[in-house]
């Protein structure tokens, strides 16, 4: 057994190069090891279209690009990680290339799961816990990887969800035909898919939605990227109020722009866990399915409200494909905002 170690005045890298939602469930990690550690320096190892969610949480000091890591030698990858001068990397998203990079490296203390292979030759710290059937919400299992920091006991959700208050979304230029809207005081966003991340609460419900909402003074966005709008964008009923985003912000633009209207409705995916964060009403359409559900993968933040069709769904509890969530009803969704 390891001693606990000591990151004071030392430097670490948390180590996570998947999605927009995985990434800002790992965030509240280091605002522990900044509470807990005097001096502590924290580099985040993401890919690139997760930096800016990234940049936006002021526990992190600064953000290295591993695709653009990734793109030089292996002389010079080895090279560059030791010139950080880091004490530790936790492997926060195993990830086999990174944990050799990090033993050739040398970092002193190399933190993974004991359920990885690739770990028992490449991390010197192994954290023997499992996700797969755990009570514990995403973000809460990544607090497992702490314990050889001295971590005791798991936060509580509602201790986790204080760390969110540590994003802060950084102001942007708006185009103007999203700009001259926000003055409203109703608006909403709603994000229809999910890039395949999750099961979809179904376009014609949020054209339903969309349309109810418009009748009670609200102004409605539609968001995505270029590729889900041309999915949708010929379905809904575009107006003065009901006004397309799709393909037209940065992550950047996008980030700011959900830090000012109301409400956020999707189901689980990126914008979802950025509404929460930023503190808005969040509204989101889960599946209760197993290793899905919202007990695992809810959205963090002050005023999130997580609607599902049947706890209880028979299909889901056998962990059959499902697709109940279609049937949550737009009242209750529009009674949630």
């Amino acid at each position: 057994m390891i001693k606990q170690i000591d990151l004071t005045n030392k430097k670490v890298i948390i180590s996570r190069t998947d999605s927009i939602g995985d990434v800002m469930l790992v965030l509240p990690i280091c605002t522990w090891l900044k509470a807990n550690f005097q001096g502590i320096y924290i580099y985040f190892l993401g890919n690139a279209y997760t930096k800016a969610v990234v940049n936006s949480y002021d526990s992190v000091d600064e953000f290295i690009d591993w695709k653009e890591l990734e793109s030089k030698s292996k002389e010079e990858q080895i090279s560059f990680l030791k010139a950080l001068n880091t004490e530790a990397i936790v492997h926060a998203f195993p990830r086999k290339e990174i944990a050799k990079l990090a033993k050739k490296a040398k970092i002193n203390f190399r933190i993974g799961t004991s359920h990885r292979l690739f770990h028992f030759l490449t991390c010197n710290v192994k954290v023997d816990f499992t996700r797969k059937n755990s009570p514990y919400h995403e973000s809460q299992l990544n607090f497992e990887l702490l314990r050889p920091f001295g971590l005791t006991s798991i936060p509580s959700l509602e201790e986790v969800n204080e760390m969110t208050k540590n994003f802060v979304a950084k102001k942007d230029e708006l185009p103007e035909f999203i700009n001259e809207k926000l003055s409203s005081n109703k608006t909403v966003i709603l994000h229809p898919k999910s890039q395949g991340s999750a099961v979809e609460w179904g376009v014609n419900h949020y054209i339903e939605l969309a349309l109810q909402l418009e009748q009670k003074g609200y102004t409605i966005f539609f968001t995505g990227t270029e590729k889900e709008g041309l999915l949708f964008r010929d379905q809904v009923p575009f107006s003065e109020n009901i006004i397309d985003t799709t393909g037209k912000l940065t992550l950047e633009q996008l980030i700011y722009f959900i830090s000012k209207v109301n409400a956020l409705v999707a189901c689980s995916t990126g914008p979802l866990h950025i509404a929460g964060f930023t503190g808005i009403t969040t509204v989101g359409l889960f599946s209760p399915r197993r290793p899905i559900h919202p007990g695992r993968w809810r959205a963090l933040g002050k005023d999130v409200h997580i609607l599902v069709n049947n706890e209880n769904c028979p299909t889901c509890a056998a962990k059959q494909k499902c697709n109940c969530i279609e049937q949550i009803s737009v009242e209750r969704v529009l009674n949630e905002i």
